[in-house]
């Protein structure tokens, strides 16, 4: 369903951002983000002398590699464009973020190493939507792996399947709307978590 109409306006910045996820063939995974702002007009730049409509002013690559725990192995950045000759010195400083895990906590633990001076606000800005990214494309990874060691259990023990851990809250309730803990969509996934909608005051 399409936003309501606008009123007459017109366009001044774009910002697209191309996210993707891939399966490496060593087994890892690779998120990669490219980020890109143009203008629809000529505006003056000190070190480039002036930027063009269409001409990006901020054209940025950043790519994680991940393994299925979600660690971070590897971290690579680059600048195609940017507003100040200086800003590509940013990039090489992403490399620290190797050995980062990728959940709770993860954008504090991303601006302690690569926050404020050392690093680059609209690369720092997608790392938060590359997480989001990292989640969607190794699940059904990470679900695979977790059936064939369900798999194993159960042959090492005799063909007889061990219980299923059910002391452990699953991270996603409580995060959005279809998760919320009264929601169907909790009954039907995990209803041992469920909760009854409480009655409205009357």
């Amino acid at each position: 369903m399409p936003l309501n109409a606008p009123v007459e306006r017109e366009l001044l910045h774009l910002r697209d951002i191309a996210l993707r996820g891939y399966q490496r063939a060593d087994g890892l995974v690779d998120i990669e983000a490219h980020l890109v702002d143009t203008k629809t007009y000529t505006f003056p730049n000190v070190d480039r002398g002036e930027v063009k409509p269409g001409e990006p002013l901020h054209g940025m690559w950043l790519r994680l590699t991940i393994n299925l725990d979600l660690e971070i192995v590897a971290c690579e950045a680059s600048s195609d464009f940017t507003p100040y000759a200086v800003c590509p010195q940013a990039a090489p400083n992403f490399a620290r973020l190797a050995g980062l895990k990728i959940g709770a906590g993860f954008n504090k633990a991303v601006n302690e190493r690569v926050g404020g001076i050392v690093g680059c606000t609209h690369l720092r800005e997608v790392l938060a939507q590359m997480a989001t990214v990292a989640f969607q494309t190794t699940y059904s990874l990470r679900d695979k792996r977790a059936r064939a060691l369900r798999a194993a259990a159960i042959e090492a023990n005799g063909g007889v399947e061990p219980p299923r851990d059910t002391a452990r809250k699953p991270g996603l309730i409580g995060t959005c709307l279809a998760y919320s803990p009264t929601s169907p969509v909790v009954r039907g996934r995990w209803p041992e978590w469920a909760e009854e909608e409480a009655e409205a005051e009357g």
